[in-house]
């Protein structure tokens, strides 16, 4: 099995990229899916969260209410490492039964968006990192995604810069360009990801 961490800064166009990889045969785990997933209604995460932080969290239907949990969080440090004491480990065990599944010749591509920020690029046999400059990224946000400059901005300058997300990259596809221009350099990685997961 090979393991690759996949990333990319917001409006790079890494969703895409997971895209074509699977449509080519790779096996997704998406970080970001299962971080929902490990606290959905029922879970013993959401029980675990609502022990840290009361049932003040929860909407009147009993899941999880990220807005007022994200309020809590994102404005103390040390609430957010509860939650993430909680969350990380449930992510970390889930991750481990999709890759255990996926089977000894899979390419298992881990969609991690903050892979550079939480120091992750050794769990993995190689990084791809999806980059774009900044200008562009700022663009599709904004015209794609409906999103005002400043939150754009804002959203840009929580994450790691273009030369954190570049100084951990084994394999980078540059998406500035047209989406057709995407196709071919992803098909041509991925070509090169099979031939690595065949030689174990």
């Amino acid at each position: 099995m090979l393991k690759v961490g996949l990333t990319g800064g917001i409006g790079a166009g890494k969703s895409e990229v997971s895209r074509l990889l699977v449509s080519y045969g790779a096996v997704l785990v998406d970080a970001d899916l299962i971080a929902r997933e490990v606290v959905e209604p029922g879970t013993p995460g959401l029980a675990a969260v609502v022990a840290e932080f009361g049932p003040e969290v929860l909407t009147e239907e009993g899941a999880l209410d990220r807005p007022r949990l994200g309020a809590v969080v994102f404005a103390d440090a040390d609430r957010l490492a509860a939650l993430n004491a909680i969350v990380h480990p449930l992510v970390r065990d889930r991750t481990a039964e999709l890759e255990a599944a996926a089977g000894p010749g899979a390419v298992v591509v881990n969609d991690v968006p903050l892979l550079a920020e939480n120091g992750l690029a050794p769990l993995y046999d190689l990084v791809i990192v999806v980059d774009a400059r900044p200008e562009t990224q700022l663009d599709r946000l904004v015209r794609l995604r409906g999103m005002t400059e400043e939150d754009a901005r804002a959203r840009m300058a929580a994450q790691a810069d273009r030369g954190q997300r570049l100084a951990v990259a084994d394999i980078v596809i540059d998406n500035d360009g047209p989406r057709e221009a995407l196709e071919p350099q992803v098909r041509k990685v991925w070509t090169e990801l099979a031939e690595r997961a065949a030689a174990g």
